[in-house]
């Protein structure tokens, strides 16, 4: 039997490791609510849709870790994949915790400490996306085209390190490719949206390679293993979809970000264009809109007419 990522099975060492994967990600869960409920008290604000998108990673991550899901061996596993790899690590991200904690935490050794972490140069390159998606898919060609994934079956300590490898590895790639939190350098559009196609397209080849021939050395009835590879190919897209919105809205609130600054550059520049009343200048008058060539003209004509006025008398243009 093919045992899964985080499925307790005969050994009970694998049903010990699903425990406690569910107990820590339910543990996860209790400290970012109290984190965010900290934030409302104190009268920040802070979007309840995170707090359920968090609520959902931890809660899908706890299910797969004891919980049965539907299908054959292999069709399960892929499901499992999903969630624990792609799905739990995007509603996640989607919460953005690092900000959280950064915002909850009082000015103190503990927030200096995640401060310089988030910063270091370690951390800049572990979220540069091209080397995130290269420990993250890297990781599953490895896993699924070698026997490392027949090991797993016999060996409780190799299940749990590989499983917690899916894991970080999905949260690192994730998290590289929106970058809704605060990092050392935020990559470029082009080059997190670059790294997200390359990514999914050796996802899918990954796929349709285990279509055709499942894991050495392990043995899987055709049936499952077509069903399971569909359900990585389809599922991954799906997932995929949800990270390419998430990099379109950073591209649409970054452009009208650059866009709103440009236009209030260009007011500040043509006070008369832009329909704002200029100040008067130093000497009294108002400014005539820049490219006009009756300005110096008036101005000399105006002092002209007051010059010939009698004393004590006013005089008025147009008179």
């Amino acid at each position: 039997m093919i045992l899964a990522h985080v499925h307790s099975g005969p050994d009970t060492g694998a049903g010990l490791a699903g425990l406690v994967t569910a107990a820590a990600a339910l543990l996860a869960a209790v400290v970012y609510g109290a984190a965010a409920s900290r934030l409302r008290r104190r009268g920040d604000a802070w979007p309840r849709r995170r707090d359920a998108s968090f609520a959902a990673g931890s809660g899908s991550l706890a299910w797969v870790a004891v919980g049965s899901l539907p299908g054959g061996a292999f069709t399960a596993h892929m499901a499992q994949h999903l969630i624990v790899g792609m799905a739990a690590p995007l509603l996640f991200v989607l919460a953005r915790p690092l900000t959280l904690a950064l915002r909850a935490l009082a000015p103190g050794t503990a927030r200096r400490l995640l401060v310089a972490l988030a910063h270091s140069r370690p951390a800049g390159w572990l979220v540069f996306p091209p080397l995130a998606a290269l420990l993250d898919i890297g990781g599953l060609w490895l896993l699924y085209r070698s026997g490392l994934f027949a090991a797993t079956q016999h060996h409780a300590w190799l299940h749990a390190v590989v499983h917690l490898h899916v894991l970080a590895a999905g949260l690192l790639f994730t998290f590289a490719v929106c970058q809704v939190d605060a990092v050392r350098r935020r990559w470029s559009l082009t080059v997190r949206g670059m790294t997200l196609l390359a990514a999914g397209a050796a996802h899918a080849v990954l796929a349709k390679a285990l279509y055709a021939a499942g894991p050495p050395g392990t043995e899987v009835a055709a049936a499952d293993l077509h069903t399971g590879a569909q359900v990585m190919y389809y599922g991954g897209d799906l997932v995929e979809v949800g990270l390419a919105v998430v990099l379109a809205a950073s591209w649409y609130r970054t452009t009208g970000r650059v866009r709103a600054v440009r236009d209030r550059a260009r007011a500040r520049r043509r006070p008369w264009a832009a329909g704002v009343p200029a100040a008067p200048d130093a000497r009294g008058g108002i400014p005539a809109p820049v490219g006009t060539a009756c300005a110096a003209p008036a101005r000399r004509e105006s002092l002209a007419g007051q010059a010939r006025q009698p004393e004590g008398v006013r005089w008025r243009p147009g008179r």
